[in-house]
């Protein structure tokens, strides 16, 4: 992914481990509020995120097929960066670390999920996203994408 990814407007490739263009995310410049489309190389929808104003503390919802997936919520106190992330039908998921940075980790009951770093690239303004096996890819990718507009 990119650092500066959340631009207004601004169009990205995520390209997987080979190179090859996995997902797109989407930006929508003309909207009230931050509003992406996660794609597929294809490009279908696989996921909508947006902010959602007016409440206590900033949050973003994780839409699929028109119902919320996931809500990632920044933590209202505390010396470090923490979200915490509603999932709808599932187990609930925390992300911990230096977010500012890129360099944190998705945790899912004590296990992690994704970790996200820096560290893993030359190229100036990117970073990785690695997702242990089993894991919802675009899902984990969406709330990546979201703790990033929350940042």
């Amino acid at each position: 992914m990119r650092e500066k990814l959340l631009s207004i407007g601004d169009d990205f490739w995520i390209e997987d481990s080979h190179g090859q263009r996995a997902y797109k995310v989407n930006g929508k410049a003309v909207r009230i509020r931050d509003t992406f489309v996660l794609e597929d190389a294809s490009g279908n929808e696989v996921a909508r995120i947006q902010e959602r104003k007016l409440s206590v503390r900033d949050k973003v919802a994780i839409e699929r097929g028109g119902d919320t997936a996931a809500t990632v919520h920044k933590a209202l106190v505390g010396f470090r960066d923490r979200f915490s992330i509603d999932v709808q039908g599932g187990p609930d998921m925390k992300a911990h670390g230096n977010i500012v940075d890129h360099e944190y980790e998705i945790e899912r009951d004590g296990h992690t999920v994704a970790t996200i770093s820096k560290k893993w690239f030359r190229v100036r303004e990117s970073y990785g996203v690695e997702i242990a096996g089993g894991e919802d890819v675009p899902l984990l990718l969406a709330i990546t994408v979201a703790i990033d507009s929350l940042t």
